[in-house]
């Protein structure tokens, strides 16, 4: 009798992962594992004027990489040319991190990744210590980049190494005039192995999370992009937001079945029941899972309701009771059994990130 009970007492204490898509969704709330990773040094120089919106969209993916990753994966510096002080195209004024004349490229002070900001009114002329530095930092193996018209900067110096790059599109003309043996292209962003491009602000992002992807992985990348909701469509005349684990690629069945539980949360509908609903019948929707998700129609359901507990954790100061009876849990003490296996840690801990 005591080896049964302390049998049963490992069986609802073990540990479990999320599915991929739920593993992503929560990433930031998981216990931080035991990894050491190098720290990814990015300086963007901000010229007069540059597009604020584009800058904290590359910005933004940086520094949800680190709230995913729980560690700092990436560290952010910025420059402007002459003084502390940049006024951006909405008009306000940022400070940055340094001047330009105070990048150092000795090992202490390495940076792994320059990128030049510019915008819709920034000055297309050279600036003869942006050359002078652009040129130092290629010779220093340094990855390059541009955002909207800061590719004029790169061209000035000559570090494109006539390979294609992105450019707003009002900068074509003249940078075809200027630059006749440049290699612009169309896309809204490119990486290369010396530097990376974007035309404007959604060029921005995806460039940003390709290099998250490239340095810190696939699963780095998609726990971003749930995050940010890059994930969402930008086909159609409506963008629609995704719900715990539902994505456009999926077969319509199972996009369905992921549905109707994200809509019965708090009283959930048994497999049976819901493979009627949808006129399947249960192994049909067993292998959907399997195949797509990698996981049990049932298992998938407890991590949707997981999540959404998780939420209601962190945006709301109800009890564990009420929020577990919220999430279809028919005792606070199960429920909290069930957060430990998968967050590995209490729910209370959970208000404390």
């Amino acid at each position: 009798m005591l080896i049964s009970h302390l049998n049963k007492g490992r069986q609802m204490s073990q540990s479990r992962d999320f599915s991929t898509s739920m593993q992503d969704t929560n990433s930031v709330y998981l216990a931080a594992k035991d990894s050491q990773t190098n720290t990814v040094n990015v300086g963007f120089v901000l010229l007069e004027n540059f597009s604020m919106m584009s800058f904290t969209a590359a910005v933004d993916v940086l520094v949800t990489s680190n709230l995913v990753q729980n560690s700092t994966l990436f560290k952010v510096t910025s420059y402007a040319l002459n003084s502390h002080s940049i006024t951006s195209d909405l008009g306000i004024d940022i400070t940055t991190t340094n001047r330009l004349s105070e990048i150092s490229f000795s090992a202490d002070h390495h940076l792994d990744i320059l990128v030049v900001c510019g915008g819709l009114r920034c000055s297309l002329l050279p600036d003869t210590s942006l050359t002078k530095l652009l040129k130092k930092a290629a010779n220093h193996n340094i990855l390059l980049g541009s955002i909207w018209s800061g590719a004029f900067a790169l061209a000035h110096a000559d570090v494109l190494q006539n390979k294609p790059f992105a450019l707003h599109i009002d900068n074509h003309p003249l940078m075809q005039e200027k630059f006749p043996e440049s290699l612009l292209c169309e896309q809204s962003f490119v990486c290369n192995s010396t530097h990376i491009s974007c035309a404007d602000a959604l060029g921005a992002l995806d460039m940003m999370l390709n290099v998250v992807e490239k340095i810190k992985g696939a699963a780095s990348c998609r726990a971003v992009k749930e995050i940010l909701s890059c994930s969402r469509s930008r086909e159609g005349d409506a963008e629609r937001l995704h719900q715990f684990g539902d994505h456009e690629q999926l077969p319509s069945l199972l996009r369905s079945a992921i549905q109707l539980m994200n809509s019965n949360i708090e009283e959930p509908i048994c497999i049976d029941e819901l493979a009627v609903y949808l006129q399947a019948n249960r192994r049909q929707l067993e292998r959907l899972f399997k195949q797509h998700l990698h996981t049990s129609p049932s298992r998938h359901y407890l991590e949707i309701r997981l999540t959404y507990a998780r939420r209601l954790l962190v945006q709301s100061s109800d009890s564990i009771t009420n929020i577990a009876i919220a999430c279809g849990f028919v005792s606070s003490n199960h429920f909290s059994n069930c957060f430990r296996q998968y967050f590995k840690k209490p729910p209370s801990a959970c208000r404390k990130i």
